[in-house]
């Protein structure tokens, strides 16, 4: 794929970005009451306009009021096991890198605090299943400014890291998430998809709309599958609550690995005292959100301040999500009750019971992290 030109930032885009940021700093901001529940089927409809929020939000044009969703039917589909958990786990050192060779006596799985049984341990290797979210507001892409190239860089270039077997969904999202490409290995499709990534046509970004509704209709594909998040992390005015958006994340069980925007951005803005206290709390949240939904569903986040950084990110997101270990167990609690079972998975000594020193090849200890997702939903039988 070929990149997009490299536009030059000037001090007019950092004012002009300065005073919108500003403006909307001291305008009024709310977020509506509403809720809405989360569909039955992956693929029904939830398309809503402006007009169900009691007139806050503007109407949105007929072109955009389109019952867009993501067609899963060539893709395969997930069978639940009633008394059986399988978890993908990454064993990954301080940089990021996969830790192979670990015997499967070496892990230990905990569901609600319970030491489970495990079945077999194997490692996995498999071609993704992956849909790509994609901020494009004109709340800070306007004036084809910083965010809107970093937002371009960081999805050609990721997209240009895919492997042919790999599918991918382009869904861009300002006020409500628009389906750019469904699932697809044609790349032509998914640069055609990017190629619309051109003038933003909304002010709002309603993150935990598009990013649940997105791992919602990807919580029944089978094998690999996540969520890459390209995002500054601000919601503005979404119907679901950030609360409301964890919980639906953590159930849907698809990874989500987040890139956060405008870092450096930030920085000059704030050293220059160009942004005021609201704004810095409001990125400070921002980060974090984007933290959380990447910790609790086994997934990464990563804020990136310079184009070098790009490549290594793309590069861990693609180890993660490539080489893991697959752990199968039989859950010690078999009640159906629809309950939401935390999980947690240990790298323990099983003579000592302790956790597991691991050693690289001089023999020297080395931290490591596992990336594995915070539970599952136990199924629900109806009597």
């Amino acid at each position: 794929m070929q990149s997009p030109k490299i536009w030059i930032l000037c001090a007019g885009s950092v004012v002009a970005l300065a005073g919108l940021m500003l403006a909307q700093e001291q305008g009024p901001k709310g977020n509506p009451s509403e809720t809405v529940s989360k569909p039955r089927n992956p693929n029904a409809n939830t398309n809503t306009t402006g007009d169900s929020t009691g007139g806050n939000l503007p109407k949105i044009p007929s072109q955009y009021n389109r019952k867009d969703k993501i067609d899963t039917s060539n893709l395969p589909t997930y069978k639940s096991e009633v008394d059986m958990v399988t978890v993908d786990a990454a064993v990954t050192d301080g940089r990021g890198h996969f830790i192979p060779g670990i015997p499967a006596g070496n892990f230990r799985v905990l569901e609600d605090d319970v030491p489970q049984k495990i079945i077999k341990v194997e490692p996995g290797v498999a071609p993704l299943t992956l849909a790509m979210v994609i901020e494009f507001s004109n709340r800070f892409q306007q004036f084809w400014g910083p965010a809107w190239y970093q937002t371009l860089e960081l999805a050609w270039g990721f997209a240009s890291t895919l492997q042919p077997n790999d599918y991918v969904a382009v869904v861009a999202y300002d006020l409500r998430p628009e389906i750019l490409t469904d699932f697809t290995t044609d790349r032509s499709k998914t640069q055609e998809a990017l190629n619309r990534l051109q003038i933003p046509a909304f002010s709002e970004a309603n993150l935990f709309d598009a990013v649940t509704d997105t791992a919602d209709r990807m919580s029944g594909i089978q094998g690999r599958k996540a969520v890459l998040l390209i995002s500054s992390g601000i919601d503005t005015f979404s119907k679901l609550t950030y609360d409301q958006t964890r919980k639906n994340l953590q159930e849907a069980g698809v990874p989500v690995y987040a890139i956060g925007l405008m870092q450096t951005l930030r920085e000059l803005m704030d050293a220059y005292g160009m942004m005021g206290p609201i704004q810095r709390m409001d990125f400070l949240q921002a980060d974090n959100q984007l933290r959380t939904f990447a910790k609790e569903t086994g997934g990464m986040a990563f804020f990136p301040r310079f184009e070098g950084e790009f490549p290594g990110i793309f590069q861990q997101i693609q180890v993660a999500l490539r080489n893991q270990y697959v752990i199968t167990y039989a859950p010690s609690n078999t009640k159906h009750d629809g309950t939401f079972r935390k999980i947690k998975v240990e790298l323990v000594n099983p003579a000592t019971n302790q956790p597991l020193a691991v050693k690289n090849e001089k023999g020297k200890p080395i931290k490591y992290q596992i990336i594995a997702k915070a539970g599952y939903k136990a199924p629900r039988v109806v009597e």
